[in-house]
This record gives structure tokens, sequence and C-alpha cells, in this order.
């Protein structure tokens, strides 16, 4: 097993190593912290206990009044990397844990006290619990809002232990994530970065591209079950730039919700808690043909949906498009600029699965050679890659029957908060297919977390 930094990019190192994080400041000093020998005295209660306290119906903050009381817990979370900002996130136990939550501080430079595995203490009286962004939070009721401990009150409210202990991560497969291990440590096994993220002609870094605002977001997915979620990355990080693992393998993090409370992410304290094992990827198998990609002076079929103005017209060349849930959601027509284009989006829609497909009339593929299908391809409002390409050299007429062939078409990866700038051709070499093919866009979304919108157009088989 090697670490991750074996692989990160002499150039995402150097802009690593020049960098200087907005997180990591010298404008505030660390304080002498209390610290208790073991056999802490005061009332406990328990980190499950005190969320009962919140009222999910009125979402009021509950302020703790003469309780007297305090919870225990593990820090798991580490601002090191600057991944984590002004805050603590503490679990009930080292091993097997069963709650979480996290702590406002106004303070960074958090992990030269409370590092990571510290046990601490935490004083409830004058602390307010919140529910913000997916998850619980304790602070200090600033009006209608939950805000930092202010470092004045930190030594009054956090007590630090003699206690270190080893956290022994969670092992979950990511089609088991749900609210009980929310801000609890994980480790997901047998897991890969998308495909689409990490292909030679363009490789993304955790968070440092143009489209990242705050937070990067980068599918991973078990190799497993199938089963996707995202590593979250700060833009404040120190490891923003490096160059996302191309290989498989283990992740360990903290298992929380995005800002907008979305869907589940797993935050990293550091790269060095990705293992990857070098050559590993688990991919499903695609068609491959061969790596030609020159235009041949045939044109056996093409579609630039000029004229389709509604779904009717469409249905009327030949194309099938369906849902197969028997939702309303198609693949629909789409105009920018005089320019159409069909579209397809699970947002808006209370389709949870929607899966539609998309269908060109038959090809025939008999009197060519070196046969190449381009498509271009736009991704807007990217929340994880959703679109597939698929070819048939037996289309039933139902795509569930049918037996499908991936190709290795290149889906991009579009901004997270608004339409992608520009169509992104795909070239994939078809040659080694003979008679009639049917060529299958498969869209598999589900709102209200899975919405990513696609344009497709410009399809186009060439041949000599």
């Amino acid at each position: 097993m090697e670490r991750f930094k074996k692989y990160s990019f002499l150039g995402g190192l150097v802009v690593v190593l020049f960098m200087n994080s907005c997180v990591k400041t010298d404008d505030f000093s660390v304080p002498e912290s209390n610290i208790t020998e073991d056999g802490f005295e005061g009332n406990l209660t328990s980190i499950s206990g005190i969320k009962g306290n919140y009222n999910p119906t009125t979402g009021d903050i509950y302020t703790f009044n003469n309780t007297e009381a305090f919870i225990e817990g593990f820090v798991i979370s580490s601002d090191e990397a600057g991944n984590f900002y002004k805050k603590l996130i503490i679990q009930d136990r080292a091993s097997n844990p069963t709650s979480g939550i996290q702590i406002l501080v106004d303070n960074t430079s958090l992990f030269s006290t409370y590092e990571f595995g510290r046990k601490i203490y935490v004083k409830l009286d004058g602390l307010s619990l919140g529910f913000n962004n997916g998850v619980f939070q304790l602070g200090i009721q600033n009006r209608e809002n939950v805000v930092a401990i202010p470092l004045s009150l930190l030594d009054e409210h956090i007590i630090r232990s003699s206690i270190t202990s080893e956290i022994e991560p969670i092992s979950l497969d990511i089609i088991e994530f749900n609210e009980a291990y929310r801000n609890l440590f994980v480790r997901l096994e047998n897991v890969q970065f998308n495909k689409n993220l990490i292909r030679d002609e363009k490789r993304f870094t955790f968070a440092a591209e143009v489209t990242d605002r705050f937070d990067g977001e980068r599918q991973i997915e078990s190799c497993s079950t199938g089963s996707t979620s995202f590593l979250s990355t700060s833009t404040f990080s120190d490891f923003k730039s490096l160059l996302l693992p191309q290989f498989s393998g283990s992740v360990e993090g903290v298992l929380t919700r995005n800002f907008y409370d979305d869907h589940f992410v797993v935050i990293l304290n550091s790269p060095e808690d990705l293992q990857f094992d070098e050559g590993s990827r688990c991919d499903p198998e695609f068609l491959k043909c061969g790596q030609n990609e020159t235009v041949g002076n045939k044109v056996l079929f093409e579609e630039n949906f000029v004229g389709i103005s509604n779904e009717n017209i469409l249905d009327g060349r030949g194309w099938t498009n369906v849902n197969i849930y028997g939702g309303n959601e198609r693949f629909e027509d789409g105009i920018l600029n005089s320019d159409r284009f069909i579209r397809i989006s699970a947002y808006g829609t209370s389709e949870n699965p929607l899966e539609a497909w998309l269908i060109t009339p038959a090809i025939n593929l008999n009197n060519s050679v070196n046969e190449i299908l381009s498509v271009d391809i736009k991704s807007s409002y990217d929340n994880g890659v959703l679109l597939s390409v698929l070819i048939s050299k037996a289309f039933t007429g139902n795509p569930r029957t049918t037996e499908w062939q991936l190709l290795d078409a290149n889906i991009p990866i579009g901004p997270s908060n608004q339409y992608g700038p520009s169509f992104k051709k795909s070239m994939i070499d078809i040659s080694c297919l003979e008679g009639t093919i049917h060529v299958a866009f498969k869209y598999l979304g589900a709102a209200p977390d899975k919405t990513t919108t696609y344009d497709i157009d410009n399809i186009r088989i060439t041949g000599n």
C-alpha cells in the first residue's frame, strides 16, 4: 500500500509549497487550555442525548442553562491542512462511536491544542445547539444563528483531557451512508474517483478548478456496489492544487453533509488519508475497437437537432425517447443563441429515480470501414456523472431488454453552480462493429440531489 503523496505531481506540489492558505494565520495565539487528568468528575451526558433538545419542527435554537452538564468526545477533525476552519468535530467514542457533533470555535490552528484523537469535555451551560447545513452544531447564540465560541470563553467551555486515543474508523460502503453516521470518522474501502475526473487530457485537482467556489466536490464511486458520493475539499486547503489520484483504494475522513445539505460528503483531514494501490481501478468494461479518431470521408449518420422544436418531432425522426419508470421527464429540445440541442435533467422534478434513454434510429455500418462516433456534450449544475453512452448491434425496441456495450465517452465535468461554458467533443472508435447499430444516451438521476443537466449536440458517425 502506498500513500497518496507518492502520486502528487510536481507541478501541483510546487503550488502547495508556496501557497499561503487563507485559514492558516498567526492572528490568534493558541491559549493555554485547561487540562484534566483521567477521572473527570463533572456531570456527564451524551452527544446523542443533547441532540434531543433540538426541535426539527420549529427549527428553534436551544440554549443550555443551569444543567451543570458536560459532554465528552474525541476529536476527529484537524485544521492543520486547512480543510476544516474554526470548527472541531468530535464523536462520543474512539471506536464504535454512535454520535458526533460539530463545535464552532473562533480560533485557528486548533490542531496544535485539540489534536486528532484528543479527548475533550465540553461544558454545555451557555452554549446553544442548532442544526445548520445538515449537521448539529454547538456554539454561542447570536440572534437567529449559532456562531463560534469566542476565544475569551474557550477555556470555560472546552476542557482538554490528558487522554489521546487511536481513532478506529467505521468501515462503510457508500451505499450505507445515512444520518446515523453523520459527523463520524469513517473508512471507505475499494473506492476510486470517477474516470472522467482523471483522464490524461484533463486531470482534475482537489479544489483548484476555475469553477470551484469555497469547496471542490469530486465524485467517488464504490468498486463493490457502484454507489457514488463526493469527496469535498476546501478551496482554502493546503492541498487543493494537488491532482486527484488515478487509482483505487481506501479513504478515511469525516462523513458530513455539503453546504446546501443536498447530499453526503467525506472531508479529509489530510491527503495522507487517501491510500491507493498503484495500477488498480475497477472501471466497467468498455467497447475497445482501437484508437482511431480520424474523421472519415463518408457520413453514415448525422443529427444536429436543427428543426427539433419539441419532443414529438424527435419521435417522428425515428428516435426512441423513453422514461423507463413512466415519469414525465424525457430528453427535450433546448436552444441557445439559435443553436438547438437536446437536454436532460432531474432538476425541478419529483422523479426518484429518473432513468431516461435517448436512442438513435438504426445506422448501417455494412458499407464502410474505420467508423468514428463523435458527439458534443455539455454539463451544467454538476452534482455527479449521471450520463452514459452505449451502443448495441441488436436493439429490441426496449432499452431494458437490449444487450448494450458501454462506450468510453468523455462525459465532461461541469460547474456546480451555473451552466457550463461550452460543449466538449468526444471521439470514439467503433470500427470493430458491423451490421445495424443503435447508439443510446442513458441518464440516471434522482431528484433532489442527482440532477446534473446535460446538453447533447452534433451526433455524427463517419467512415470510409
